[in-house]
């Protein structure tokens, strides 16, 4: 459940506002102009040394320096919300039908804000930290357009840190793991083509749909059958569409799904064999295929040595005993792999609590005594990467 604001600690009232407030306002990826605006907005009261709009369309960078410490480090949040009709009957319910923030993004936002407020009020580093506030994550877009907008020659930085809320796990409640911590997500499309007809006369056509559902059931066997055991993989088909009617057979047939992986020969297996499935039972069944197979999300790998330090950081903020290594990676995925590219860093994920709703799901709410544990988190790695000299 969420908490009361009337509530909350006096020093939190201002974060559960900001989160309320951004709840209630969800913008889908690459539309967040009012989030981008309120973010921008509280970073200039802070007394950032410097703020820029617009990067990678509507991502907002803050900058914020103190002592001589060449060293940067860069704290990334997510902004944008889902395409989803909200269920939830609390307050702060969005109030752009269809719209919501159904993955806790504006908890993250909310979070980093608390962060960059408190790092600019109270210091206790040497050096500079940059604030990322991303678009378009859920597309798995947003972070490849800050970087082709010049993010890492614009607003350079050594490494970058991320986290994620969890339903399921314990309010105040920290893990990660190095090495693989999400999979790759591929996108994939099938189009089945044949000749449509009436109903009552199958033999006079050949319709696609039963060659459709023939493939479907084909697909299941490239993890089962064609990917060794020991490797993690996923294919979920999620539509199958067809141009039919009651009375009709379809002419065409499309089949839209996801695979999940965490290597890229994995990756490039489940394509070869989800080709082979394709065409070889279109064949069997005399219609044409054809496959468009796309990469979205890349594995996101964490570095050991940043994942040791990130514990070490969480573990002083909210306690040894709130902290763990996960025990496997998760097959869901997310674009802060991207900068992972082009500087180590590490991912993390903090409790939502154990009644949470699952992310993505129409009744979800960030749980706002989440607040002060991912805002202390972000302050004691900053601390800690950029420490003052004695």
């Amino acid at each position: 459940m969420t908490t009361d604001s009337a509530h909350s600690p006096p020093l939190l009232h201002d974060v559960v506002a900001w989160r309320r407030d951004l709840h209630a306002h969800p913008e889908f990826g690459f539309e967040e102009r009012r989030t981008s605006a309120f973010v921008a907005a509280k970073l200039r009261d802070f007394g950032l040394d410097e703020v820029v709009e617009g990067i990678g369309g509507t991502g907002v960078v803050g900058t914020l320096r103190r002592g001589s410490g060449k060293r940067s480090i860069a704290l990334r949040a997510d902004m944008d919300a889902l395409r989803i009709p909200e269920q939830g009957a609390h307050l702060h319910r969005s109030r752009n039908p269809g719209t919501m923030h159904a993955c806790g993004h504006d908890g993250h936002t909310a979070m980093l804000l608390a962060a960059a407020r408190q790092l600019a009020t109270e210091g206790g580093f040497d050096g500079t930290v940059r604030f990322l506030f991303q678009p378009a994550e859920e597309w798995g877009r947003g972070a490849l357009a800050m970087l082709e907008d010049g993010l890492m020659e614009r607003f350079p930085f050594d490494e970058i840190h991320g986290l994620h809320n969890l339903p399921g796990l314990g309010l105040g409640r920290l893990e990660t793991r190095p090495g693989p911590i999400m999979s790759a997500e591929d996108n994939f499309e099938i189009v089945l083509r044949g000749v449509g007809g009436h109903a009552a006369r199958p033999h006079a056509a050949n319709e696609v749909l039963v060659a459709a559902c023939a493939t479907v059931m084909s697909l299941q066997t490239i993890v089962s059958r064609r990917l060794d055991p020991t490797e993690i993989g996923i294919v979920s088909v999620t539509e199958l569409i067809t141009d039919g009617t009651r009375n009709a057979l379809p002419g065409q047939a499309r089949i839209l799904g996801d695979a999940r992986s965490f290597r890229p020969d994995i990756s490039t297996e489940i394509e070869r064999q989800m080709r082979v499935v394709a065409e070889g039972t279109a064949r069997a069944y005399g219609v044409a295929a054809e496959v468009a197979y796309t990469r979205e999300f890349v594995p996101l790998l964490n570095d050991p040595a940043l994942t040791e330090e990130a514990l070490a950081a969480a573990a002083a903020a909210l306690g040894a005993k709130a902290v763990a290594v996960a025990g496997a990676p998760m097959t869901g995925s997310e674009d802060f792999a991207r900068f992972l590219a082009h500087v180590p860093g590490c991912f993390v994920f903090l409790g939502n609590g154990e009644a949470s709703a699952p992310l993505h799901n129409p009744t979800y709410d960030f749980d706002d005594a989440a607040l002060p544990f991912g805002v202390a988190y972000h302050v004691a790695l900053v601390r800690r990467r950029l420490p003052v000299s004695p």
